[in-house]
């Protein structure tokens, strides 16, 4: 029987925090509820009311959002909440019964320009999904119908799906302002209509670029572990670099360091994989931050397109 796990993400609305599980909640659908009695069909948004600080339950694929009233700080329950969820969910309790037919959350999708004059991002207002995902064909998006679908364009040329937005990739005979309404309109139909995005075999695991980049694993794939400087870069790339990588629909992860000529290498992907841009980017940013933070220690950053 699957164990969940619960874990805490704060979003920019201060009285509305994730509650992010380790495995799907519901099939590919989203819920709202405003009080308990719209809640009918959740026992666990109706459990949740009975907190009286519950404002609003949003229950969605893999997470539940709660907005609170204004009445107490989430910092002083959030740990509380995280495990009545986590306890209830392990009871093997329904989440969502057939009883009733809640509240559907509409669908929107709108598209954003990135650097890379290749690449659109279609941004969706809910989260699709936890990790980072890249396809360069259609043959690797065996575990993604979404990206899987979006390959039957022959203008598609890769799919590059994170947290709350898509980015795709065209090929160079065609023109953004010809195809960018096509895709919003496919991909918002396409989630809307309950489709996967990701099945369950690729929500399940962690993916190569997040264990590669997390600080807490400190050990690349079949390599040595990382010294203490490589520790150093990949926080600074976390916590400085990646925030502003994803605003712009693409990824940054680190590869290698060689002590030698003191180079870091890091891999691009999404937007950021081959843009006309990203050497500017580069060498005016992230080389010259990582100089200045690391004490001259780094002379140098080189890419690798993901």
């Amino acid at each position: 029987m699957l164990h969940f796990n619960i874990e805490i993400s704060q979003t920019t609305n201060q009285n509305i925090v994730k509650f992010i599980a380790n495995s799907f909640l519901t099939p590919s659908t989203s819920y709202e509820f405003k009080n308990i009695d719209e809640a009918k069909a959740s026992p666990l948004a109706q459990q949740l009311f009975y907190l009286p600080f519950v404002k609003t339950v949003y229950i969605s694929q893999n997470f539940i959002a709660i907005e609170k009233y204004d009445i107490l700080e989430w910092k002083d329950v959030q740990e509380e909440v995280a495990d009545s969820i986590a306890e209830y969910l392990n009871s093997g309790k329904s989440v969502i019964t057939e009883m009733d037919t809640p509240k559907k959350l509409p669908i929107t999708i709108y598209a954003e320009s990135t650097p890379n004059p290749t690449v659109m991002k279609f941004i969706a207002n809910k989260t699709l999904a936890t990790g980072i995902f890249e396809f360069k064909n259609s043959d690797e998006a065996t575990n993604s119908p979404l990206a899987k679908a979006l390959f039957n364009f022959p203008f598609v040329k890769e799919v590059f799906i994170s947290s709350n937005y898509i980015s795709v990739m065209k090929h160079d005979w065609v023109e953004w302002q010809d195809l960018t309404m096509e895709i919003r309109e496919f991909i918002r139909k396409f989630i809307e209509d309950g489709k996967s995005v990701l099945n369950e075999e690729a929500s399940a695991k962690t993916t190569p670029s997040e264990s590669i980049s997390s600080t807490e694993n400190t050990l690349d794939q079949n390599q040595k572990p990382h010294t203490e400087l490589e520790k150093e870069i990949i926080s600074i790339l976390d916590e400085y670099v990646k925030p502003a990588v994803a605003r712009d629909g693409g990824h940054i992860l680190f590869d290698s360091f060689n002590e030698t000529t003191k180079t870091v290498k890091v891999i691009l992907q999404g937007a950021c994989s081959g843009c006309p841009s990203s050497t500017i980017t580069l060498k005016n940013g992230i080389e010259t931050m990582l100089k200045e933070m690391l004490n001259g220690q780094i002379d140098s950053v080189e890419a690798v397109n993901g």
